[in-house]
């Protein structure tokens, strides 16, 4: 398929992490480790929300579904990154393949985001507003925000996919990461990609630096409604469920802004490598560790069924 002057190429090529098989076969391992605890842990959310009736409440339908998106976010990405390093040849990708892991990685990547900031609004909800929580946090309101979320991150997963898929790319084909990042792909066009670089940015500001930002408002009005509260034990209850969100969002929100809110004229591949693979399988890891731990309704829940299963 032509473009102007240049070739468009039917696949690219991955950037092997490293060109040792023994190396290759250990970082194999952790990977595959990384893959299975997160999807063990989002999973176990995921049937202890559903099978526990106590847990029916919003708060835990949100961290139901947002295990939901750590566990499709985890199968995007790993599984191809998991054969390639098993491969003995290049790991390559068609370009329509590339856009579809691209579009997926938004979408779901760019739903967990949005669905912190939801998360803290609901916080801030309950706290601030307890007598008014059942009726502003409907069913009905939990449902249409968590499919708002969904189509807002949909949407701009469409639109850089289809993006990529129109630019016209020359020489070099290897991306130089484990899977389709849109800047590394970015770096192998060779038309103009001012407008690209600039889109990225804006839905980069909307999917992290907006919520990020109503996240923050919400503990602004949470952290004044506790203080306010006069028994320590009713203050450390408080706190106590906002703490672990608290974590996972800091977690979240500082590995995308390394990545995505900073020049393109600074980015640095090996560093989007490290980064990237702290948030494709650390994180996914650590979210359902950090809620069960710091959550103490859920870690109950968890003993009960545990309990339960093995009773049984």
């Amino acid at each position: 398929m032509e473009s102007g002057n240049h070739t468009r190429p039917t696949h690219f090529f991955f950037h092997p992490f490293s060109t040792l098989p023994e190396v290759r076969l250990l970082i194999f391992g952790v990977f595959l480790a990384l893959f299975l605890l997160s999807l063990l842990g989002n999973s176990a959310v995921v049937l202890i929300v559903h099978n526990e009736r106590s847990l029916h409440i919003p708060m835990y339908f949100f961290l139901a579904n947002l295990a939901v998106l750590e566990i499709a976010y985890s199968c995007v990405i790993a599984p191809l990154t998991l054969a390639n390093l098993l491969s003995t040849e290049k790991a390559f990708i068609s370009l329509a393949g590339c856009g579809t892991q691209m579009f997926f990685f938004i979408f779901l990547g760019g739903g967990d985001c949005i669905l912190l900031s939801v998360m803290a609004y609901d916080r801030f909800v309950a706290i601030c507003h307890p007598l008014r929580y059942s009726a502003i946090m409907s069913w009905k309101m939990c449902t249409v925000l968590v499919a708002g979320t969904l189509t807002m991150s949909c949407l701009f997963g469409m639109q850089l996919s289809i993006l990529i898929l129109r630019l016209p790319f020359c020489g070099n084909h290897e991306i130089n990461h484990f899977f389709c990042d849109f800047p590394a792909v970015l770096k192998l066009a060779c038309g103009d990609t001012h407008a690209h670089q600039a889109t990225l940015f804006i839905i980069s500001v909307v999917i992290l630096t907006v919520p990020f930002l109503l996240v923050c408002i919400s503990y602004a009005f949470i952290v004044k409604a506790i203080l306010q509260i006069c028994s320590i034990s009713g203050r450390q209850r408080a706190f106590s469920t906002c703490s672990s969100h608290l974590m996972v969002v800091l977690l979240q929100y500082s590995c995308g802004s390394l990545i995505y809110l900073r020049p393109s004229s600074s980015y640095s591949a090996e560093e989007g490598q490290v980064v990237s693979v702290f948030y494709t399988f650390v994180t996914p890891v650590l979210n359902p560790l950090i809620y069960s731990m710091r959550n103490r309704e859920l870690k109950d829940a968890l003993s009960k069924t545990l309990r339960k299963n093995l009773l049984s």
